[in-house]
């Protein structure tokens, strides 16, 4: 990775005039994109209390967690503040496969002037701990218990970081700042909708500066949302169209709510329904294939009613069982 050591923020940016939200605030930017910096989403829609949150991590290294259900675009939230800002910005998945090694390094075989030589390299939180970088640790709270305990050194405040096998304290860089997007709060799989979360420790979930709740959108901005990603459906017909889809998208969560379904439509559902409209041009084929071959057989009756109940027409059951 190219070494961004030496940049830092040099210029404020008016909250009100760069993401539109009622505000006097000014956050730091960078004058220059770097590589590491997220590309813009010129269509992409900002929660006001969401991005107020975020906008506190990067001007007073808060530690923020986004917290929400799947779909609802957390990490996409931070990543496109930073983009804004051209702050530099590496997201990491906590799954299952990521080690402490991985966070904190360990000692490989180079090669150094034609010689093999065992060094150490650094993982990825010494990295970014000394650079102005926005480290997101993506689905917090799927990460392995002695991962987790890697990451609460640097939640302290001073966020100093120990790397024992160099016998060295890391000072973090005045403009490193830490996120981090997790479905559960550290709750664990409660409603069985998230396998392989994990129960956090309160004191681990303690050290956050601030918790944002990111839920689904009022059913017109949704609406507005899967119309910028597909423009084929910016016409009247096209708004209609998708006006009911997020209509039985919204039927599901309630679905959902009540226990009657085992999943739910997310934001992100609806658009894929929608790009897939665009290929097969058929509303309720596109469904089949882009959510309702993904629920139980008993449950697709009820997805097929909803269906009914906002587009007029049959989805019928035995082209839902086939899967055709």
């Amino acid at each position: 990775m190219t070494d961004i050591a030496a940049l830092k923020p040099e210029r404020l940016l008016s909250v009100r005039q760069t993401f539109g939200i009622d505000s006097d605030l000014q956050v730091p930017a960078f004058a220059e994109r770097d590589e590491h910096v997220p590309e813009i989403d010129e269509v992409y829609r900002f929660n006001p209390d969401v991005t107020l949150a975020i906008l506190a991590g990067f001007m007073r290294d808060r530690r923020v967690m986004v917290q929400g259900l799947h779909g609802t675009g957390k990490s996409t939230h931070i990543e496109q503040v930073a983009a804004r800002l051209n702050w530099p910005c590496v997201r990491l998945n906590l799954d299952g496969h990521i080690s402490r090694l991985d966070l904190v390094g360990k000692d490989a075989v180079v090669l150094r002037d034609g010689q093999q030589v065992t060094e150490f390299q650094e993982g990825i939180v010494p990295w970014a701990l000394q650079r102005p970088v926005a480290l997101i640790f993506d689905e917090y709270d799927a990460g392995r218990p002695d991962v987790m305990f890697v990451i609460q050194r640097i939640l302290e405040r001073d966020g100093k970081f120990t790397l024992m096998d160099q016998n060295r304290v890391l000072q973090p860089h005045p403009f490193f700042r830490l996120f981090a997007t997790a479905n559960t709060v550290g709750l664990g799989n409660l409603n069985g909708l998230y396998h392989g979360a994990q129960r956090l420790n309160h004191a681990q979930i303690d050290r956050w500066n601030i918790v944002a709740s990111l839920n689904y959108l009022p059913a017109e901005e949704e609406a507005a949302i899967v119309q910028a990603r597909v423009p084929s459906m910016r016409d009247e017909a096209g708004h209609a169209m998708v006006r009911a889809m997020v209509a039985v998208a919204e039927l599901t969560r309630k679905g959902f709510a009540a226990g009657d379904l085992s999943t739910l439509m997310s934001p992100r559902t609806v658009i894929t329904w929608a790009e897939n409209v665009e290929i097969f041009r058929d509303p309720a084929l596109a469904l089949r294939l882009s959510f309702v071959n993904k629920c139980d057989e008993a449950e697709r009756p009820l997805v097929a009613e909803y269906f009914q109940r906002c587009f007029d027409r049959e989805l019928k059951v035995s082209q839902q069982l086939s899967g055709t």
